[in-house]
């Protein structure tokens, strides 16, 4: 309005001012001179306009390309407890043994409460979980996508939902490859809007023999509270060209992502022999044992529940107040390193149909807000994410840190992670302490490229405990 304002001003002004001179005769050019003014605004703003546009437009293919993630992700806030690993065994991590008769079971929860047609496909990544360039004819050995054709609805809960089974892989789809891939669940059709959610899954060769010790750190300024990875890989039976470039290493502690170490180079090369015996490289915080709680049950308090609540909109469950560890002298409890098992006592026939949704209530006493990052809970509950709803809320009016999950009937582990802002990694000792002597799994993944190939095989896989060696 005001531009519009000024505008008419100083059209009125040049028109006034033309006049005056056109009685002293020199029309012509003040003419052009108004003509220039007069839309010498309007173009700026449609030029202000197009590049508005024009950053809009930038900004929607932006988001369009970075659409699809190559990690675990839930694209449909309908779905819910996604479960991947390999079959018959519920705490293991999606990762099968290519050849043999392993198979990995996927199953989640859809709170629509309809019926929906479900495909998947899978899509082969690099060692960094980039996709790799493999055409999906060259690491599938049938059809590129199939049905999920296992699903049932719920039975005798508050909170309705259909679930769905798959185990593969199938006839329909085999992989023939090993390494890293992304498992691609949607609906209907494999199109951006129709994405539903991705999982990592590995399928391993045992081309090389790792052997490892998970120990203790070797440095003084570390050893009270890290813990160090130690290994070594015979490749006595395998060629390897160049060990240095033609290797890559992931460690995990946990099936934890964000803080795993990749690309460590052997220190030492040595008769077929690759040395990777650190002392800081290979090191992680040692963290403290995971919290837990018990909700297989909503109709008896169990350890750690301080009440339950239920009405027609569903269970309610507060959890006892936690405290900050960080300063507590380390205590040693069995835990089941961040995972979650999905059960109900209550269940009459089927556990995964009869499982009710609960709101879990967390409190976390604290004596003020942080302001450099946000504190989150933690864990296999959350999908080892920094999940939006994750975020604790801080409520000044009781000095503490407060938080809701809506999670299915089980057994679930977690922790309480800082997130600084800007930053992409975890840290779990803010508020949980850090002890080397914490209880702790780790896996070493090995890759390989070979040579006259363009894809990263999985060529060896070796876990390791702290406390079993």
């Amino acid at each position: 309005m005001k531009n519009h304002i000024l505008l008419f001003y100083r059209i009125f002004f040049l028109f006034f001012l033309s006049f005056f001179l056109a009685l002293s005769g020199s029309p012509k050019t003040i003419s052009v001179s108004i003509s220039k003014d007069i839309f010498k605004d309007s173009s700026k703003t449609k030029k202000h306009n197009s590049q508005e546009e024009k950053i809009k437009i930038k900004e929607d293919d932006y988001y369009k390309k970075n659409f699809f993630r190559y990690e675990d992700y839930t694209y449909n806030e309908n779905i819910k407890t996604i479960l991947l690993y390999k079959d018959g065994f519920e705490l293991a991590p999606p990762l099968i043994q290519l050849g043999t008769d392993e198979r990995l079971k996927l199953s989640f929860d859809d709170l629509s409460a309809e019926y929906k047609t479900y495909k998947y496909t899978i899509i082969h990544c690099d060692a960094n979980w980039k996709p790799s360039d493999l055409l999906p004819a060259e690491y599938i050995d049938g059809f590129t996508d199939d049905y999920i054709n296992t699903y049932s609805a719920s039975f005798n809960t508050l909170q309705n939902f259909y679930h769905y089974e798959l185990t593969f892989p199938t006839e329909n789809l085999k992989p023939t490859k090993s390494g890293n891939y992304i498992l691609k669940v949607f609906k209907d059709e494999d199109t951006e809007e129709n994405l539903v959610f991705t999982r990592r899954f590995m399928i391993f060769e045992q081309k090389v023999n790792v052997t490892g010790k998970a120990k203790r750190a070797t440095s003084n300024e570390e050893m009270n509270y890290k813990q160090e990875v130690d290994f070594f890989i015979n490749y006595e039976n395998y060629n390897i060209s160049n060990p240095y470039s033609d290797i890559k290493i992931t460690l995990t502690q946990n099936d934890r992502i964000d803080n795993a170490i990749s690309d460590l180079k052997p220190k030492y090369v040595k008769n077929n022999l690759l040395d990777y015996d650190y002392d800081d490289e290979n090191t992680f915080n040692g963290g403290n044992e995971f919290r837990h709680f018990d909700i297989k049950s909503v109709k008896f308090i169990s350890d750690r529940i301080k009440r339950i609540t239920t009405d027609s909109l569903g269970y309610e469950v507060y959890l006892m107040p936690d405290i900050r560890r960080s300063f507590t002298v380390y205590y040693s409890m069995q835990d089941i390193n961040g995972k979650k098992f999905i059960k109900t006592d209550e269940a009459i026939k089927n556990s995964d149909l009869e499982g009710e949704y609960v709101y879990v209530h967390f409190t976390l006493p604290y004596y003020e807000s942080v302001s450099n990052g946000n504190i989150y809970i933690f864990g296999a509950l959350t999908d080892w994410h920094y999940q939006k709803e994750a975020i604790m809320k801080y409520n000044s009016k009781i000095g503490a840190y407060e938080g809701t999950l809506y999670l299915k009937q089980g057994y679930y582990n977690y922790e309480y992670v800082l997130l600084k802002n800007n930053e992409s990694v975890g840290d779990e000792t803010f508020i949980e302490g850090n002890h080397y002597d914490t209880e702790n799994d780790y896996t070493i993944y090995v890759y390989n490229q070979e040579q006259g190939t363009t894809f990263d095989k999985l060529i060896a896989v070796k876990k390791l405990n702290t406390l079993r060696q």
